[in-house]
């Protein structure tokens, strides 16, 4: 069942260890799931518990380690050998006496990896406190590092096939804010809103599944349009309310997001269409800006100096890198497109341009999610920009 060939795993982890070497790191601990499906293909749901995957500088193939009733999805979706899977009993779990990284120290000791510099990803969701100090309790001679991006870095250009899986995941994401445009009206409920935007994600193309998404459906109307980061609710909604959306398209873990601006009614205020216009301007003359050899800091620029004739002002980033991801977020963690990214743009970087707008007297919000060619970038989707107004 693994995604990709073991030739381009076996390339992403060289990459990785040509990395490591630049980092100074000997042996690399990784607990995000994200980097452990990029460099083995490993896909379950399984980050509840304590996980890892070795990468050391001595050795081709990395090594898995987690819950033994999980053993068996390391064993059907990654690229790894039986002897490169190891598996914990499940007293480990949740216990007051053991703990999972007491296990992994012994593995690490067993292949002679115990006085080596080890990197660790120490700012994950997946990698807290307690583990960090057992796993440092267990190893005393070995020199511990932050890694904590080091993967993320190597994932942030992608492979044709991932830009493939991309694709269809921009075309699942259409097909999801087109569900949405469709079912909200006023009188329904939000949450069965949220139900048929759950469907279209999961049921995906006629050709091609959909996935979970690392982020739920982002569905704010009314007063919550202040905000970007709420769900749904059993409210229903109302006539002469604005709705902002941010949703995703999935496939195989690869993401691509997608928002949009709606207004129920005859009219969206002046005030509305007018930030709407602005937010429009400044996001074209951004994307004008991408491509290969460009910085990042640079496109935020060209958008900050676009909008600020009108006195709109954003203060947070207005974009990232995306692509392969899991719960609780699909951003990568790398380029963040904002002043003081230096990153030059290259062939076959992924990225979402967000440049939302959550004041108290209005809200709007759109996106382009796009990868980086020879020349310029390509869409993932080319749904409609302008505020979706539903009379």
């Amino acid at each position: 069942m693994q995604v990709f060939s073991r030739e381009e795993y076996l390339g992403r982890v060289r990459k990785t260890q040509e990395k490591m070497n630049e980092w100074g790191i000997e042996l690399l601990f990784i607990s995000q799931p994200a980097n452990m499906n990029y460099l083995t293909g490993y896909d379950g749901w399984s980050f509840y518990v304590h996980q890892c995957l070795l990468v050391s500088l001595d050795q081709e193939e990395p090594v898995w380690v987690g819950r033994g009733m999980d053993a068996n999805a390391a064993r059907i979706t990654s690229f790894l050998s039986d002897n490169n899977i190891y598996q914990y009993a499940d007293d480990y779990v949740h216990s007051l006496v053991k703990h999972p990284m007491h296990f992994m120290a012994d593995i690490i000791k067993d292949r002679g990896w115990d006085r080596k510099v080890i990197g660790v990803e120490m700012d994950q969701f997946y990698y807290p406190h307690r583990a960090h100090v057992e796993l440092e309790k267990s190893l005393p001679n070995a020199v511990f590092k932050d890694a904590n991006t080091l993967v993320n870095w190597v994932r942030v250009v992608k492979s044709d096939k991932e830009i493939e899986f991309m694709k269809i995941a921009g075309q699942i994401a259409s097909k999801v804010m087109k569900t949405a445009q469709r079912e909200i009206a006023p009188g329904v409920r939000e949450c069965d809103v949220a139900a048929k935007i759950a469907e279209a994600q999961y049921s995906g193309t006629s050709e091609h599944s959909g996935d979970y998404p690392a982020i739920v459906p982002l569905m704010m109307a009314g007063e919550a349009t202040k905000t970007p980061h709420l769900t749904w609710t059993e409210k229903k909604y109302e006539k002469e309310e604005a709705v902002l959306l941010e949703l995703c398209g999935v496939y195989k873990r690869y993401h691509v997001p997608i928002a949009r601006t709606m207004y129920l009614g005859q009219e969206p205020p002046s005030l509305m269409r007018d930030t709407g216009k602005t937010v429009l301007e400044g996001l074209a003359a951004a994307l004008e800006m991408v491509k290969p050899g460009a910085v990042v800091e640079d496109i935020e620029e060209t958008w900050r100096k676009t909008i600020q004739k009108t006195g709109l002002v954003k203060e947070s980033r207005i974009g990232y890198s995306i692509g392969v991801n899991y719960p609780p977020d699909w951003g990568e963690q790398t380029i963040s497109v904002r002043p003081g990214d230096k990153t030059i743009l290259q062939k076959n970087m992924t990225l979402h341009l967000i440049p939302g707008i959550w004041l108290d007297d209005v809200g709007f919000e759109v996106d382009a999610s796009f990868y980086i060619t020879e020349n310029g970038i390509e869409h993932f989707f080319d749904d409609s920009l302008e505020i979706c107004v539903k009379r």
